[in-house]
C-alpha cells in the first residue's frame, strides 16, 4: 500500500440509524454468553473462527498448495500474494480501528447503545472474551476478505474446494470444508457476530476493505511475465 490510510473504510453507522439498531439488537441476541437464539451449529462456527485469522489462513494456504499446485514457483507466488494481502489488510484494518475508535458490544450494550429506542443490559456478556482494541472494522473479516479474494484472483475462479483447521479447543468441528473462497468470507462474517464481539456492518465493511487490498496487491505485485492481464 502507499499508506496505512489508503483503504480506510467509511465511518461506522450513526447511533441514531436503523442500521445501528439492527446491528445492536442482533449481536445482543445471538452473541450473548447465554443466548437462547444462537443455535449449537452457530456456536460451533463462532468457536471455530475464534482463532488467529492469519493462522487459520496459513493452514488453508498449505492445504491449497499441497492439493492444487504442482510447481514450486506457483506455490511461492501464491503464498507471496496471499501473505502480502494479509499483512496489508491488517494494516488497513488497524488504521481504521484507531481512526474511528468504535465501541464493542460489551461496552455498548450495558450502556444502551447511545440510542433511547434501544434496551440496555448491564449484565450482558459475549460468548468469548472481547479483544482489547476498537471494534470497527473487523480484523478477521478484513484478513479473510483479502486472502480469499486473492486466491480467487490467483486461480481465476471463486469455486475451489478447500479445508481449514482451527486450534480453538472449544470448537467441536476442528476442520471445515468450503466449496468456494467466498463461502469462508460469508461464514466469518456470521461467526464474529455469533461470538458477540462484532456488529454485522463492521464485518461487511472489513470484507469490502480486504477485497480492495487484494485487488491492489494482485494488480501491482508478483506479476507473472507474459500474463496479458498485466500488459505483459
Amino acid at each position: 500500500m502507499n499508506s496505512d490510510s489508503q483503504f480506510r473504510v467509511n465511518p461506522p453507522p450513526d447511533l441514531s440509524s436503523d442500521t445501528w439498531v439492527e446491528d445492536y439488537n442482533e449481536v445482543m441476541s445471538v452473541g450473548s454468553l447465554n443466548s437462547t437464539t444462537r443455535t449449537p451449529d452457530q456456536t460451533d462456527i463462532g468457536y471455530f473462527w475464534a482463532d488467529s485469522g492469519p493462522i487459520l489462513w496459513q493452514n488453508a494456504l498449505r492445504y491449497v498448495s499441497l492439493n492444487y499446485l504442482n510447481s514450486v514457483g506457483d506455490a511461492a507466488r501464491m503464498f507471496a500474494l496471499a501473505d502480502t494481502a494479509l499483512a496489508d489488510a491488517q494494516i488497513a484494518v488497524w488504521d481504521s480501528k484507531y481512526f474511528y475508535n468504535f465501541w464493542r458490544p460489551i461496552t455498548a450494550i450495558p450502556a444502551g447503545g447511545g440510542n433511547p429506542t434501544l434496551e440496555a443490559d448491564p449484565n450482558w456478556q459475549p460468548l468469548i472474551n472481547t479483544p482489547n482494541f476498537p471494534e470497527y472494522p473487523s480484523g478477521h473479516c478484513g484478513v479473510s476478505g483479502a486472502v480469499s479474494h486473492i486466491l480467487g484472483l490467483f486461480f481465476g475462479t471463486d469455486e475451489l474446494t478447500f479445508q481449514m483447521t482451527t486450534t480453538n479447543a472449544h470448537a467441536l468441528q476442528k476442520t471445515r470444508t468450503f466449496s468456494r473462497f467466498s463461502q469462508a468470507e460469508d461464514e466469518v462474517i456470521n461467526a464474529r457476530v455469533f461470538v458477540g464481539i462484532h456488529y454485522r456492518t463492521s464485518d461487511r465493511a472489513a470484507r469490502a476493505q480486504g477485497l480492495q487490498v487484494a485487488d491492489w496487491v494482485f494488480k501491482n505485485f508478483f506479476r507473472p511475465i507474459g500474463d496479458p492481464r498485466f500488459g505483459g
